[in-house]
């Protein structure tokens, strides 16, 4: 969380944790006939999977297990909980169907998306926890197993610490029971120890949230010394800070992050941290640009210049833990943060317009991906953000699951669910609900990212990073839309290609209907597109593929589909069983 622009006393005034009035358009949409769900996000290869289902259908139900469209094993369920034993090999998206044939049709009840994987570094599915009462067990769980049942295998501790440079409440023989956030809310530790031990149990890494170089206002009685703040003059008068008036604790002034002795300070503070909880590491914050800045001898400091090295020393001093840095508006993540030892690249997105519109997320993961040597990215991308402003409300579907989907095409994810959906660079604001057909949208997407990880987030070589993309040719041949090579356009639907495995993988992304273009659909007023079914096409190709299927979260749940097609002077043509938002269609050769 950047709070580089956070009017805090205004978003505190309008933060609210209790669920808004049910709009009538809505009521009762959250109950889902036929859900399934695991015991864990992600699982290590060797671990077997347990299913649990909330109803059963009636009749004779079975369960397949298939792997990128092909079925490798196949049981009947008989009851409302079972277990599957996954293959062995590491790093697989696997989908789970329930289905069942009466009069001639395979109906799809239910589907889920599993991981299996040893380490989550290499599909990174990042969500978020913002408070801290005291609550149960129970309470604790129901959260977790919300995160569980989006596959989240990185839990972000956000606002979580008693001050920035003194982060743990108390001290690593004697901490505090409860203390008080920067916005002086009541933190408890059993609570924090808790969500740790319940995010562990379920196959999920935890990271707690500091910046990198935030103190407080009492930092010089807590061992912090002027010499090693940052200066917006030359002669140390006046030091960097970000104002915050009341209720919050403090201002927060700006330590050098080029300075040894800070450095020394914070890890031996992080240290304190992690003889306390067990996090498994720290998601770094900044505040991006902040100017001219100097250290306390008048010398310039290259703020985004000193990331890496930062990044270095927190990693050589605590080497078993992990590190992520947020790159506000991609600050410091070309030849610094996306270099350094991070599990994943992590931009907090700001620029959005229609002149930019869905474009900026190409730029940013494939951007990641060359700077890093093939590292994720995970979008802190904070969806109708004014609307969310404007005080309680819904967000707006088709603006949630457009940018969803852009990002998940182009290979990364958005950092969206913890005990709330985001919608602000300010963690605890809750003032937009998710409705009930927004709630199932996205269990479809996740459990489709998850599902097809292999195909979306592929391991490549550094050298094919950005050529394994390619432009893809499609014609309507019945009239139903028109479909346009990346970027979008109003009224159209985008195409894009990559290879991946010796598939070629083709993303159709709808913009049919669309108000606009901008990702963030900042005022909640993005149209819905309008759902298409039996669409002919053909598509240009190198060559014949031997097999073809599609896939969709917005159709039969995710369930891959197999097509019939014929090829002919370097095209394919086919039958589109449905589109929507999203569609994913692979050739196989």
């Amino acid at each position: 969380m950047s709070i580089i622009c956070i009017l805090y006393s205004v978003l505190f005034a309008s933060c609210n944790i209790n669920e808004p009035t049910q709009d009538p358009v809505t009521y009762g949409e959250t109950y889902i006939p036929y859900l399934m769900s695991t015991d864990k996000a992600c699982y290590a290869p060797g671990q077997k999977v347990s299913f649990t289902l909330n109803n059963l259908p009636e009749g004779t139900v079975t369960v397949r297990y298939q792997h990128l469209g092909q079925t490798l094993s196949e049981q009947t369920v008989t009851g409302k909980q079972w277990t599957w034993q996954p293959p062995a090999d590491d790093y697989q998206g696997y989908m789970a169907e329930l289905h069942a044939f009466a009069n001639g049709k395979d109906s799809v009840f239910a589907t889920i998306g599993i991981d299996v994987s040893s380490d989550p570094i290499r599909y990174p599915r990042n969500g978020f926890l913002s408070t801290y009462g005291a609550m149960s067990d129970k309470d604790i769980a129901a959260v977790m197993d919300n995160l569980t049942r989006y596959h989240i295998n990185y839990v972000q501790f956000q606002d979580w610490h008693w001050k920035h440079h003194h982060p743990l409440g108390g001290s690593a023989t004697q901490p505090m029971d409860v203390w008080t956030d920067i916005i002086s809310r009541n933190c408890y530790r059993a609570t924090v120890q808790g969500y740790i031990d319940a995010s562990h149990a379920r196959g999920m890494k935890t990271l707690y949230y500091n910046l990198g170089y935030g103190v407080l206002e009492d930092y010089e009685t807590d061992g912090v010394s002027r010499e090693w703040l940052l200066y917006l003059d030359q002669n140390h008068r006046t030091p960097d800070y970000h104002p915050l008036g009341s209720p919050f604790k403090s201002s927060i002034y700006l330590a050098n992050t080029a300075n040894e002795d800070w450095k020394a300070f914070l890890s031996a503070r992080n240290d304190e941290v992690f003889a306390v909880f067990d996090f498994d590491g720290w998601q770094i914050d900044q505040l991006g640009p902040r100017g001219s800045v100097y250290d306390y001898d008048g010398n310039k400091v290259d703020l985004a210049g000193t990331f890496g090295s930062f990044i270095s020393y927190m990693k050589a001093n605590q080497p078993t833990k992990r590190l992520v840095m947020n790159a506000v508006g991609q600050y410091g993540q070309q030849g610094q943060i996306a270099a350094a030892p991070v599990d994943f690249c992590y931009t907090e997105v700001w620029q959005h317009s229609d002149a930019n519109g869905y474009d900026i997320f190409r730029d940013i993961i494939t951007n990641n991906a060359a700077w890093s040597s093939g590292k994720q990215t995970v979008l802190a991308a904070y969806l109708n953000y004014d609307l969310g402003n404007k005080g309680r409300g819904y967000f707006n579907a088709p603006g949630i699951i457009m940018a969803t989907a852009a990002a998940m095409a182009w290979g990364g994810t958005i950092l969206q669910m913890g005990e709330h959906m985001l919608c602000n660079e300010y963690f605890p604001k809750e003032d937009l609900a998710m409705s009930g057909k927004l709630k199932r949208a996205m269990i479809a997407y996740y459990d489709f990212t998850v599902a097809y990880e292999n195909l979306l987030r592929p391991e490549v070589a550094v050298a094919n990073i950005n050529t394994d993309w390619f432009g893809v040719d499609v014609t309507c041949k019945d009239g139903q839309c028109v479909f346009n090579q990346w970027a979008p356009q109003l009224g159209q639907v985008a195409t894009v290609g990559r290879h991946v495995g010796g598939k070629d993988v083709i993303h159709l992304l709808s913009y049919r209907n669309a108000t606009h273009l901008d990702w963030c659909d900042t005022k909640g007023d993005q149209g819905e597109p309008d759902a298409l079914q039996d669409i002919a096409v053909s598509i240009v190709a190198s060559k014949q593929p031997a097999r073809v299927w599609c896939a969709s979260p917005d159709n039969q749940q995710g369930a891959a589909m197999e097509l019939e097609f014929t090829y002919s002077g370097g095209q394919v043509e086919l039958t589109i069983p449905a589109m929507k938002y999203y569609t994913m269609l692979v050739f196989e050769y």
